[in-house]
């Protein structure tokens, strides 16, 4: 058996508009300017209180706290015509399908965003039955700290040889090194598939169709590695 992990925005799903729809929001209510989109593209996948640190080093904590208060006030979107604001990524409904068919392979979930708002979009794709384990940030510290793997692997019984962490930013990398688990990125995310490979991605997949194929070719190598 084998425990493939996954990030959730930017690797699942593209939040992109919602993410900085509500970071507008969150910083104009205050009267501050809010940051560019690059900017708030590139703290996805940190949990909130570090997001505004680095989104807004020169405010105080209060103000940072108060920023992280808004943007849940927000998120994710409560504006018509926002139902499927956060949609798959063309071609992951068929990943997610047909790995969590598989008898062999475990999936899991490790992601900055609320256990609230990961629940409303595995509820939205009928993913329930799918993920076995999922950890967020309301029960540990922000990536890249390893937490979410290591209670995952915990939580199913798995080795870090028999794990595999696939997302789209510097921090899942960070995040899978630390836990002695394979790193897999996704190059249609947040972050540039060259920020992947030198935060320490073992392989990125170019396109959703070739993502299996990576996959196992790197629980593969972790097999070897063992």
């Amino acid at each position: 058996m084998k425990l493939v992990i996954f990030d959730c925005d930017g690797t699942l799903v593209d939040s992109q508009n919602a993410i900085c729809a509500a970071m507008e929001h969150a910083f104009t209510a205050l009267g501050l300017s809010p940051p560019g989109r690059a900017d708030i593209l590139g703290v996805v996948g940190l949990s909130l209180p570090e997001s505004f640190a680095a989104l807004a080093p020169q405010q105080p904590p209060s103000v940072q706290f108060e920023l992280a208060q808004l943007y849940r006030s927000d998120f994710p979107g409560k504006r018509q015509l926002t139902a499927m604001h956060d949609p798959p990524f063309d071609g992951i409904r068929d990943v997610v399908a047909d790995l969590g068919r598989r008898d062999d392979i475990l999936l899991g979930i490790a992601t900055g965003k609320s256990r609230r708002g990961v629940a409303r979009i595995l509820e939205r794709e009928g993913w329930e039955d799918f993920f076995v384990t999922i950890q967020t940030a309301d029960d540990h510290p922000s990536k890249p700290h390893p937490s979410m793997i290591l209670r995952a692997m915990a939580a199913t019984g798995m080795e870090p040889t028999g794990t595999v962490m696939v997302g789209d930013s510097t921090y899942d990398m960070e995040m899978a090194l630390s836990a002695g688990v394979r790193a897999v990125g996704v190059a249609w995310g947040y972050h540039a598939p060259e920020r992947l490979k030198v935060a320490g991605a073992d392989a990125v997949a170019a396109a959703s169709d070739v993502l299996i194929a990576v996959i196992e070719k790197q629980l593969a190598a972790q097999e070897v590695r063992a």
